[in-house]
């Protein structure tokens, strides 16, 4: 079990903030072998939801409004810690990612940017693709709405 917290950027702690960008490096650039500016000057207007287990976080995504990323309210970086993906966490952040976004954007539209692989776990979550397959860093991705 993990238990969830979403904070505004200027909410985090100095240990959170770096916790959360060495998941996300541990993750997306050294796992799947892909470089990539990670810090790209958008967590300051992103709500970042974090799952954490005995005090570290395992599982991860930030969160834009409307109209900041998308059109409609978005979820991105979503990750789990390679040795927590078992658990199922990877559910747990997305459904409360999904929650914060109804209860801090008023909103229930939601707009992802998928690695392919993944289109399957994101339909068990009411996601839909649309559109081309695309490369993003490399790396094969799709869009994908929530109505």
């Amino acid at each position: 079990m993990i238990a969830i917290y979403v904070k505004r950027f200027e909410e985090l702690s100095i240990d959170e903030l770096y916790e959360l960008l060495r998941l996300r490096s541990e993750v997306f650039v050294v796992e799947q072998d892909c470089v990539y500016q990670d810090i790209d000057g958008k967590d300051r207007k992103a709500l970042h939801v974090m799952g954490i287990k005995n005090g570290k976080i395992v599982a991860y995504t930030r969160l834009f409004d409307a109209g900041d990323y998308f059109t409609v309210p978005s979820i991105g970086r979503v990750v789990v810690k390679q040795e927590e993906r078992q658990f199922g966490y990877g559910h747990d952040i997305i459904k409360a990612s999904i929650a914060a976004i109804k209860e801090h954007y008023k909103q229930t539209s939601v707009k992802i940017s998928a690695q392919t692989y993944l289109i399957k776990f994101y339909e068990k979550h009411g996601f839909a693709p649309t559109g081309e397959e695309y490369l993003e860093d490399g790396i094969p991705h799709i869009a994908m709405v929530r109505l």
